[in-house]
C-alpha cells in the first residue's frame, strides 16, 4: 500500500515566532485533488510553504512526498522541489524569451543536459496542456489562459509527485478557469498525480467539487467534499 503523497501530524506552522496554524493533522493520497480555502491571512499561504520547503518545520511531523519537513535544510530543499510542481497565479513567466525558453530555463536549471532529452519533455508537457504549437511564441504575445497554461506546463516538467496550485484562475475569466479546472482534474486522473489548490473562488468549486481543507481560527479543518 501506498504511504500518502502529504502526511501532516500534530504540526504547528510558524512565521517567525508567530504561531500561525496550531495542530494541523491531514493527509493526502496519490492521484487526490484537495482545496484549500480560507479568508485572507488565515495560514493558507504558509501552509504552503511548509509544504514546499520555505519556512521550516519546527514542531510536529510531515512528510511530503517521501521526505521529512523536520530533517529538511536548504541543501535538500532542491531534492523536494523537484518532485514538485508550482503553479502561480501571477504566472511568474520570464518575458524576455519564449515559451520553450521559459521551460528549457527550468529543465536546465534542475539538472537536464541532454538536449534532444530536453526538446522531447518541452514537446511532451506542451501537449499535455493544449499548447503544442506555441512554443515559439513569446509569452507576452499568449493570453491570461494560454499563459496559465505554460505555468502548469512548468510544473509539470520533472514529472511532479504533487503539485501546488496558488490560486491558478484568480485572474482569469470564468469560462478560462473552466479550462484551467478541467485541465488540472485531467492531470490528477490520468497521471496519478497529487494536487493541492488554494482558491476564495467558490463558483469554482461549486462546478468541480472535491475535498476541502479550510484554514480558520489558526486551525486547518478537513472536509471529505467541499461544501458551498
Amino acid at each position: 500500500m501506498f504511504e500518502p503523497i502529504v502526511n501532516v501530524k500534530n504540526v504547528n506552522i510558524y512565521q517567525g515566532n508567530n504561531l500561525i496554524l496550531s495542530d494541523v493533522n491531514f493527509a493526502i493520497d496519490r492521484g487526490e485533488f484537495v482545496y484549500l480555502v480560507g479568508k485572507t491571512g488565515t495560514g493558507k499561504s504558509s501552509l504552503l510553504k511548509t509544504l514546499y520547503g520555505e519556512l521550516s518545520l519546527k514542531e510536529g511531523d510531515a512528510t511530503v512526498a517521501g521526505y521529512d519537513l523536520r530533517k529538511m535544510d536548504w541543501k535538500k530543499v532542491p531534492f523536494l522541489r523537484r518532485n514538485l510542481g508550482v503553479v502561480f497565479q501571477d504566472f511568474q513567466l520570464l518575458t524576455d524569451r519564449n515559451v520553450n525558453e521559459n521551460l528549457r530555463f527550468v529543465l536546465k536549471a534542475t539538472g537536464w543536459k541532454e538536449e534532444k532529452l530536453i526538446e522531447e519533455k518541452i514537446a511532451d508537457v506542451l501537449d499535455k496542456v493544449g499548447l503544442k504549437s506555441k512554443g515559439f511564441k513569446m509569452t507576452y504575445e499568449l493570453s491570461g489562459g494560454e499563459q496559465q497554461r505554460v505555468d502548469i506546463a512548468r510544473a509539470l516538467l520533472n514529472s511532479p509527485k504533487l503539485i501546488l496550485a496558488d490560486e491558478p484562475t484568480g485572474n482569469l475569466d470564468p469560462e478560462t478557469s473552466d479550462e484551467i479546472m478541467q485541465l488540472l482534474f485531467n492531470i490528477c486522473k490520468d497521471y496519478g498525480t497529487s494536487i493541492i489548490m488554494a482558491t476564495h473562488d467558490f463558483i469554482v468549486i461549486s462546478k468541480y467539487p472535491s475535498r476541502m481543507l479550510k484554514t480558520e481560527r489558526g486551525k486547518v479543518f478537513d472536509s471529505a467534499v467541499a461544501e458551498v
